[in-house]
């Protein structure tokens, strides 16, 4: 399958006008930051004040600035208002943003790891192990001595313990390529999926089952203000900057393995890396979240057709368009079916599923 989607294009610059041509691209480049910053902003704002009770993006910003800063003193709005905005829509938002760009720059980094642009976080089995370890807790009280966090915790040692296993299998005589690396991630995958499939019917709770459906096509709806939701937004701040640092990196290893060792990179010790930097973050997201499908995948495709394929500009654009994307899915899960709320999986598979035949077509038209 073609990785020419993933590979950096480099241009050459000309013997004039150098200096001005880089600083145009900066420039341009910026504009498009603040804009997609502009626009996450004003979607943030209005994923917090629509609903099934709607607040006025007025009343939203002085209700998180009473509670921040203080600052409007005067109360203006109902007790019932600024128990929706804060305790309840707030950090769900938080939650929201924060997934849809850790699992934007997640794909990103896998499929620059395995030189495939139909790579996504569920490659890892990540999401399959973090789905087992939820799947456990809730039907048969794994972990219920970890307190109000047993879900999450045990999701999360679902998906660590998926990727160890991904990396034990993959890794032979000290090397690991990232041929081995995806069928091992797929295989795992199923196999987990799987066991899952087989935990819901070997339990005799209608009620359980139901929840754990529900949580392998992803939920915002366990946002609250807690450790977790801390975890998840360090998680995914540390894994953006990471990755758009390491982006001259990143752009050796999607070229080719001879580029990286040309460059005095090592494509095994940084898979390595890359590897266990993306298990963490993803089982993370996949403990606060849920198994939430297809925005690793088409949110690094959009980031580089906006700003090309050098990873240093393209992490921080998919980062903020998975953010908002993320968002307006769970605004559509929340509202079609008012007051009943859609597993948030279930909006993203169907933006997903028409890019991901599109993309096919276009790779099959390409080979043509």
């Amino acid at each position: 399958m073609s990785a020419s989607s993933v590979v950096p294009t480099v241009a050459v610059p000309g013997p004039d006008g150098d200096d001005l041509g880089a600083s145009l691209r900066r420039r341009r480049y910026l504009l498009l930051l603040l804009g997609l910053f502009a626009v996450f902003c004003g979607t943030f704002v209005a994923a917090v004040g629509m609903g099934s009770v709607h607040v006025s993006p007025r009343t939203v910003l002085d209700i998180v600035g009473h509670h921040l800063i203080g600052s409007p003193s005067e109360v203006a709005w109902s007790g019932a208002q600024d128990s929706i905005v804060w305790r309840v829509r707030l950090p769900r938002v938080l939650l929201g943003a924060a997934v849809g760009a850790g699992l934007a720059v997640s794909g990103m980094a896998l499929q620059a790891m395995v030189r495939n642009m139909l790579a996504d976080p569920y490659l890892l089995g990540v999401n399959s192990g973090g789905s087992t370890g939820a799947a456990a807790a809730i039907l048969f009280g794994f972990g219920l001595g970890w307190g109000e966090h047993a879900l999450q915790i045990a999701a999360f040692l679902g998906a660590l313990g998926a990727s160890v296993l991904v990396f034990v299998i993959a890794r032979t005589a000290g090397r690991i390529t990232s041929t081995r690396l995806l069928m091992t991630g797929v295989a795992v995958g199923y196999a987990l999926y799987a066991l899952t499939s087989f935990l819901i019917f070997a339990s005799d709770s209608a009620e359980g089952s139901r929840s754990v459906l529900f949580w392998l096509l992803g939920t915002l709806a366990l946002a609250r203000w807690s450790a977790p939701l801390a975890v998840v937004l360090a998680a995914v701040a540390l894994l953006t900057v990471t990755l758009t640092l390491w982006g001259r990196r990143l752009d050796a290893l999607a070229i080719g393995d001879e580029t990286a060792h040309t460059l005095g990179i090592s494509p095994t010790r940084f898979r390595l890396v890359l590897l266990v930097l993306v298990s963490l973050a993803v089982g993370v997201l996949v403990a606060a979240a849920g198994s939430i499908g297809f925005v690793g995948l088409v949110i690094p495709h959009l980031a580089r057709r906006v700003v090309g394929a050098t990873h240093r500009r393209a992490v921080p654009v998919a980062a903020l368009i998975g953010a908002t994307f993320l968002l307006w899915a769970d605004l559509a899960a929340r509202m079609v079916l008012s007051p009943q709320e859609l597993p948030i999986g279930i909006i993203t598979a169907m933006v997903g599923a028409p890019f991901l035949l599109i993309l096919v077509r276009r790779l099959h038209a390409g080979s043509e």
